[in-house]
């Protein structure tokens, strides 16, 4: 089968003339963009149209890329990877395919400019997501439309790592209004994945911000003089009993008592390793509780340098110290060895990471100042 004359003339010019260009398989017609003005070839097939459409597309890929035999197959291998060349991406929009549009978002030469005919070209919720990933993308005019569409399109998710996914990238800065943050957050009561995506991004600033810890006041004298020379385990430690950190807390127990899968419980256990790390002095991973407590103990047993003056000036929070030495040290690594191998979700998951998850809400609620939290958790972490 062959192209018609007028259809061959009118897509040779559209294709030389156009930015990006893409098909409506429905009412079988070429679009084309240029600048702000949108060109349009209707088609005649006479006879198969998919098969009509595949020379179609053979002589868009002609022209753009000059490869007769359509969208060359070592670029599809190369799609997701980011590995086109920036050079290529925008003869990749002429082709009018949609892993031809996948190479352009994943790519990490991706502009703000070839985002928005990209967007034209497909707009798609996981192409978004990608490129709300670049920053040059989420710095850009097109941002607030992608993170819209998310937003809007999120409640038919049912994956819940693309749930999560799309909160962390929603949430950068200037995207959403608080509003809309706040509707994000309150989703999240009943799927913790959105939650996740806010102790990621967002962690200090979390809606429903709690009050902070009663004790803190009768504290601060103490703690100002380190926090005034430096001390990072002081202003931590300040921190922590503060409404920030109270939140943070509270919102994490939350969200470990019902985690939809792994990916899930992994970045939330990550969340929690970056909220505490300034406190962490160990580099490498710590994949047992064991370790993390032989750590913790050898950091609190030396008699020197600003954690020692921490500790000397406010006794008194010993315990609160230690939770946070021991949380600084604990993340992801801590369930390798659990889910390396279980496939398991659900109830059967949260029964199997009971070793690491117990010990993360005992200490989460010692910052709390409700010890007693912890045993409650811990019967929800098995149903």
């Amino acid at each position: 089968m062959e192209l018609t004359h007028e259809d061959l003339l009118r897509l040779n010019v559209l294709a030389v003339n156009a930015d990006a260009i893409r098909i409506n398989e429905n009412s079988m017609e070429v679009y084309g963009k240029k600048g702000e003005k949108e060109l349009r070839v209707i088609l005649h097939p006479d006879g198969n149209p998919d098969r009509y459409l595949k020379k179609v597309r053979e002589l868009l890929a002609g022209i753009a890329l000059d490869s007769p035999g359509g969208y060359p197959v070592f670029i599809q291998r190369w799609t997701r990877m980011g590995q086109v060349e920036s050079t290529r991406m925008s003869s990749l929009l002429k082709l009018a395919e949609p892993e031809a549009v996948m190479a352009v978002v994943c790519s990490p030469g991706l502009t703000n400019e070839l985002a928005q005919l990209a967007w034209w070209c497909e707009p798609q919720a996981e192409y978004a997501r990608r490129m709300l990933e670049q920053p040059a993308v989420a710095a850009g005019s097109l941002a607030p439309e992608l993170a819209a569409f998310l937003v809007e399109h999120l409640p038919f998710e049912t994956e819940p790592q693309q749930m999560l996914e799309t909160v962390r990238l929603v949430l950068q800065p200037g995207l959403i209004d608080d509003n809309l943050k706040q509707r994000l957050w309150n989703r999240g009561r009943s799927s913790k994945s959105y939650r996740v995506g806010f102790l990621e991004t967002v962690p200090d600033e979390l809606p429903d911000q709690l009050p902070p810890r009663n004790d803190l006041q009768s504290y601060r004298s103490a703690i100002a003089p380190l926090t005034d020379q430096g001390n990072h385990y002081a202003i931590l430690i300040e921190k922590l009993l503060d409404s920030r950190g109270q939140t943070f807390a509270n919102a994490v127990i939350d969200v470990v008592s019902r985690p939809a899968n792994q990916d899930v419980v992994s970045s939330l256990f990550k969340a929690v390793g970056n909220y505490f790390s300034s406190a962490r002095s160990h580099t490498g991973e710590l994949r047992e509780i064991s370790e993390i407590d032989r750590v913790v103990e050898s950091l609190i047993a030396d008699n020197d340098g600003p954690l020692f003056q921490l500790s000397k000036r406010l006794p008194e929070l010993r315990a609160e110290i230690h939770a946070m030495l021991f949380l600084a040290h604990m993340d992801d690594s801590v369930l390798t060895p659990i889910l390396s191998l279980t496939d398991a979700v659900g109830s059967v998951m949260r029964k199997k990471i009971q070793p690491v998850s117990q010990p993360m809400v005992r200490h989460l609620a010692c910052l709390l100042g409700r010890q007693g939290l912890s045993s409650s958790i811990t019967q929800q972490l098995t149903h």
